[in-house]
Parts: C-alpha cells; structure tokens; sequence
C-alpha cells in the first residue's frame, strides 16, 4: 500500500474525532486576537500526537513541526481559528455555548481538519519524507489578522511551500475549486466625514448641506469603476453607510459616509484610493462644503502561484475525481492568507462543504450557519496527497 493510500485510511479512522474537535471548538469559540483557549486547546491536542510544537507564534499563533524520517522538502499548511461576533441561533447539541460569539466561517472545520492530517503523517512519520509545517493562524477575520505577524515571526522558515483551504458553504460537497493567479481581493475601508454649516431645513441659503454634498460624492466615486478603471480588470466601490442628522427639519453639520474598495490589481488599488479623496475633497469644495477622507489599508489580494495550483489539481483529482476539480472565477471577499503566498510559493482553494439539506444551506457570517462535516475528511485527504505531490514538483520563487 502506498503511503499516500495509508494516510487515506487513516484519515477516515479519524473522523468521528475530527467532528468531535470540530464540535469542541464550535462550541467554544473565541474572537479575533482575544483567543486564549483556543489555542492552548490546539497545541495541547498536537502534542498529544507527539507532534513539536510552538506556542505563542505571532502573539497567539501556534505551530507544529512533523519531521519525516527521509530527506525532502518543507510543505507548511494554514488553518485559521477566530470566531465571529454573532449570535448561534442553530438549534443543534454543539451550538455555541457564548452568547454572541460563534464559528460562522468554518474555522473551526479547518482547525480540525488539518488536526487530523497532522495525526495521520505522525502515524507514518518515520516513513515520510521532509517536513511538515502545520500553522494556526489566529486573527483572520479582523485586520490586521495574525498571518503577518506570524510570517515576521518565523512561522514560514525554511518553508519551501504554503498551501491553505477554506471550507465552503454553498460549494457542492465533495469538491475542490481553485483558480491561478489572483482568487481573491484586496480591501480598503473608506470614511468620508464632510462638513458643512448647520441651518434651519426651511432656510437652507443660511448655512452649508452637508447631505447634499456627501450625496453628490456618493454619486461621483461610481465614476472610478465606469471611467478609470481598465474595464478588463475588476473593481468595487461601494458605499455601505450613510450617516447624518437628527431632525427632519434641521440641515446638519456633517455627514459621514463608509464604504469599502475591493481589487486585485495593486496598481488600481493605488489609483482607486486617490480617486476616492480626490472626488470627495474636490466636490465638496465646489458645494461649498469640506471633505475629509481616511482609507485604512486592508488585506492584500491573495496570489495563487500557477506550479502550486496545478499541484493542488494533481492532488486533487485522486481524492474527489478530475470531474470535481473545478477551476472558478476570482471573488471580492478577502483573505489575509495572502501574505503566505507574497513570502513563498504557494496557493489557496476552497473544498464545497454544503450541507446535504438544502434547508440548512446558509452563507458564511450567518447566524444560522452550518458545514458538511465531511469536507473534513475531504480536507484532511487533499493536504496529504498535496503533500506527497509537492516532494515531487519543481517550484520557482514567488512572484506576481
């Protein structure tokens, strides 16, 4: 039997305790840079496995080393484990036991996942070859998440290549979806303060609308997708908030707009920033009104590394068949696993993970939200045959 075939079996032995760690974590679940359970629970159960650990990666990362018994590469996988600030409302025995915190994004089905995988090859580390590198990475739904700190603080030496999964809800089961190149988006939050005068509403040539300004703004930022972006290369400026007044009758002092820009070109990233404060600042001054424009930098878009994605291709196709390979259009939503992919070759993909009830189906960051615990497996089976497949590839260093 193959290695590869052994550690298929052995990931399905481990199953039930993939859900039972997944279920432990759901119902246990810490917020971003808060989580102080979590991890200990985590490093507890791989030094249980008899795996090397490091605690403390970053601030609260932490991260296991499995040493093959046979020379090789070193291949790091990445797991997040923050929760959400939502309130559980599913009606399930592993439902969340904090009120108003909960696993909503599947973290908790990637940190048992990759549990799983590391218990499997410590099964058969004498036979491996090289290294495995196994990274928990705190932090990533609040910026400035914890993959920077934790690549600043070595969780990447020595690596010669990243790979990271993310379970998801309303993706078929049983699949793998994956794309080179850019998959998903940069994020830059907007806040657009502007200031007028406050009058009477029955008055208004006494003072300056800060409405009327903000409105105009608000329509003029759309001109940055339609006129300065290359069409060939997308772009999203939307404004999320708008805020202003207490009165019907009262023309306010300020209104305040939120917004957020998301891209993949780094170039238009650039441009679309200095759009957004040069419209907003230049409008308000023609209305008589001033603008003030904060643009807090984001995540980075997240680059897959063509070599690493076919590698995943490859091991893909023997766990869920080449027909459930399925190569995707890039997404707007962000993630910080791409400064992984910045600091070395590497790729991210997302396993299906939909529930077998339709009923059930909900997005990610819903408060009813639920995975296929199978995607686990799943999961746990594709990091190992990427694995084996990446001993074997030739890889170049990173570059976008």
């Amino acid at each position: 039997m193959t290695l590869l075939k052994q550690t298929d079996v052995l990931i399905d032995s481990l199953q039930e305790e993939m859900v039972s760690m997944r279920r432990h974590l759901h119902m246990h679940p810490e917020l971003s840079h808060q989580e102080v359970e979590t991890p200990a629970y985590i490093a507890a159960r791989l030094e249980e496995m008899g795996v090397e650990v490091r605690r403390g990666v970053g601030g609260r990362g932490v991260v296991g080393t499995i040493r093959g018994g046979k020379p090789g590469k070193t291949i790091a996988f990445r797991a997040d484990f923050d929760a959400l600030p939502i309130d559980d409302q599913k009606d399930v025995p592993y439902k969340s036991t904090i009120p108003g915190i909960m696993h909503a994004c599947g973290h908790d089905g990637h940190t048992a996942g990759l549990l799983g995988f590391a218990k499997a090859m410590m099964a058969i580390k004498e036979e491996l070859p090289g290294t495995i590198v196994l990274i928990h990475q705190f932090g990533e739904e609040l910026s400035p998440g914890g993959a920077r700190a934790m690549i600043e603080d070595g969780c990447l030496d020595g690596v010669d290549l990243v790979f990271g999964a993310h379970l998801q809800s309303k993706m078929d089961a049983g699949k793998v979806y994956l794309r080179d190149g850019y998959l998903q988006a940069s994020e830059d939050a907007i806040k657009i303060n502007v200031y007028g005068s406050g009058t009477h509403g029955a008055e208004p040539h006494t003072g300056t609308d800060p409405i009327l300004a903000a409105s105009h703004i608000m329509v003029a930022l759309q001109s940055i997708v339609s006129r300065d972006a290359d069409p060939l290369k997308q772009l999203v400026v939307s404004i999320g908030t708008f805020h202003a007044g207490d009165a019907d009758n009262v023309i306010p002092s300020k209104a305040v707009m939120e917004g957020t820009i998301r891209v993949f070109d780094p170039e238009l990233r650039k441009l679309a920033s200095e759009r957004v404060r040069g419209i907003a600042e230049n409008v308000a001054l023609a209305m008589g009104a001033r603008a003030e424009v904060i643009v807090e930098t984001g995540y980075d878009s997240l680059w897959n590394h063509p070599e690493a994605a076919e590698i995943v291709r490859s091991a893909s196709r023997p766990v869920v068949g080449e027909e459930n390979v399925i190569n995707i259009e890039p997404i707007m939503p962000v993630e910080d696993f791409s400064y992984y992919t910045q600091a070395k070759p590497g790729a991210f993909f997302f396993i299906g993970a939909k529930m077998a009830d339709d009923a059930l189906v909900y997005p990610h960051h819903h408060e009813n939200f639920d995975f296929n615990e199978e995607a686990m497996n799943t999961t746990a089976k594709v990091f190992s045959s990427i694995y084996f497949n990446a001993q074997q590839a030739e890889t170049d260093s990173p570059e976008q």
